[in-house]
């Protein structure tokens, strides 16, 4: 349980320097529109530590930690921090007005989907592990 609340830790700051990076970057390249930039401090946040938080809560209720969860856990973090490089990657050429090539454009949202289906997969094997430990 100490590995859920550093790792929910870990996911705090991030966010926080997510945060911080798209508040200084946009104000200093005077930057005003939207951005995916900005959704990188909510990913973290909520896909991050409100998660970790929770599976924190929950082992505690349910003790549902088995042999496959780290490996589960692994593609979370995989997909997590994927698709939070991808925001970061696509947001700044938005902030400094550069222009992306089809195919870079097109590999950039391939693989912040592929971020995103990975956290989808591991959130989903993550729920079936803790139903099984409350329905025994």
């Amino acid at each position: 349980m100490k590995r859920y609340a550093n790792t929910a830790l870990l996911y705090a700051i991030l966010a926080m320097a997510g945060g911080v990076f798209y508040r200084e970057f946009t104000k200093f390249n005077g930057f005003t529109a939207k951005t995916t930039l900005s959704v990188v401090h909510t990913h973290y946040f909520l896909l991050g530590m409100v998660f970790f938080l929770l599976i924190l809560v929950l082992e505690k209720a349910f003790s549902f930690t088995g042999a496959k969860t780290g490996r589960v856990l692994a593609l979370y973090h995989v997909g997590l921090n994927l698709t939070a490089v991808m925001l970061v990657a696509r947001g700044v050429p938005q902030v400094l007005g550069t222009s992306l090539s089809a195919g870079m454009n097109a590999a950039i949202s391939g693989i912040a989907g592929i971020g995103h289906i990975l956290l989808g997969v591991s959130l989903i094997l993550m729920l079936l592990q803790i139903k099984r430990s409350v329905t025994k």
